[in-house]
């Protein structure tokens, strides 16, 4: 599991989301939330930028770069 997808169910987990509870905060897809988690598929600049300000986080700590 690379360390996005790791990141992202973790952070959604800590804030007991569930998939699509994350996707209507976010305005992003249940599907495209999905997709990632399984990782299937990567975000793209957007939905990453998107993802870690509702997370509070910086781009580089839900990419798995920084510890911080």
């Amino acid at each position: 599991m690379n360390e996005f997808v790791k990141r992202l169910k973790e952070l959604r987990k800590e804030k007991n989301l569930t998939q699509v509870q994350l996707a209507k905060a976010t305005k992003l897809t249940a599907s495209a939330i999905s997709s990632w988690e399984n990782n299937t598929r990567m975000p793209n600049a957007q939905a990453i930028i998107t993802l870690a300000k509702f997370f509070e986080v910086t781009t580089d700590y839900l990419l798995g770069v920084s510890e911080v």
